[in-house]
């Protein structure tokens, strides 16, 4: 079952979110493995990512073995707090 997860960064910024997505995805307009979704802007208050994954393991692994670590080890430029985070299984999704 596809799996949502949303990312709230308050006071976040276009210019940090260049910079961490630019060092957790595999280039730009390429998805990360498991990835079917991505779309970020700002928002109240700061920046807000929303992907979704092909499944709830999908999102694990790309959070465990990529996101993670590389936010851990400092992203130059890259948002400076950890998200306020909404997760949850995908009911029902519509493409245009």
């Amino acid at each position: 079952m596809a799996y949502a997860i949303i990312h709230h960064f308050p006071g976040g910024t276009k210019a940090q979110y260049e910079a961490s997505i630019g060092a957790v995805h595999p280039g730009r307009g390429t998805l990360p493995r498991g990835q079917t979704f991505h779309a970020a802007g700002p928002s109240a208050g700061g920046f807000t990512i929303m992907a979704i994954h092909e499944s709830r393991e999908s999102w694990e692994q790309f959070r465990d073995k990529t996101l993670g670590p590389k936010l851990q080890a400092g992203v130059p430029g890259g948002f400076a707090t950890p998200p306020v985070e909404t997760a949850f299984e995908v009911h029902n999704q519509q493409l245009g």
